[in-house]
């Protein structure tokens, strides 16, 4: 299991707790006519009870160990949600995970979505060992795409249909990173 506060130069991330709701749902609000057109959760209908339940869910997800989602918060502004990150096991055989990421609306082109997946890579890799981090981004979303680019994750394919979002079949890129790649590009920056 991850530990439930990470931080990186700029960012914590931390587990839910119940009093995340408000700040939460504040970023939501502020980025749901974004967030409706690649995430599934994201309706336009969207209500603080749906925020309240998120959050349940994430915390019975950390007791039972299948999913491990973070708040993202700027360590300069803590009380200000700018995002979520989450992870999860989609093989223990094959020792892999899948990380998943939003930053709200008025915060993106900050570089927050990078440092967040790369902090969280560090955890998937060094502290809990697997072996391959995937990503799915929905096709068109241009700003996930570069967020892996920048990473180093290697574009593998179209997954054809893979996901329903409101009516409509979405075709989502996978993306993957590998732990002797990860290992070779931390060295490769530590160089620098």
């Amino acid at each position: 299991m991850p530990r439930p506060r990470l931080e990186s130069e700029r960012l914590i991330l931390q587990k839910f707790a119940r009093r995340d709701a408000s700040t939460l749902d504040d970023a939501i609000r502020v980025s749901l006519a974004d967030l409706h057109q690649w995430l599934p959760w994201a309706r336009m209908d969207y209500t603080t009870v749906d925020t309240t339940s998120f959050i349940r869910d994430s915390i019975q997800a950390w007791k039972e160990d299948r999913a491990w989602d973070y708040s993202i918060r700027m360590k300069e502004a803590p009380g200000v949600h700018v995002g979520n990150i989450s992870m999860w096991t989609v093989s223990k055989l094959g020792k892999i995970a899948e990380i998943g990421y939003w930053v709200r609306t008025d915060r993106t082109s900050g570089g927050i979505c990078t440092e967040a997946v790369g902090r969280l890579l560090d955890e998937a890799f060094t502290a809990m060992g697997y072996h391959k981090v995937v990503l799915r981004i929905a096709v068109g979303n241009a700003a996930s795409d570069r967020v892996a680019e920048k990473l180093g994750f290697t574009r593998e394919g179209t997954l054809r249909e893979e996901l329903l979002i409101r009516g409509n079949w979405v075709d989502h890129s996978l993306w993957s990173l590998l732990d002797r790649e990860y290992r070779s590009l931390k060295r490769t920056a530590a160089r620098r």
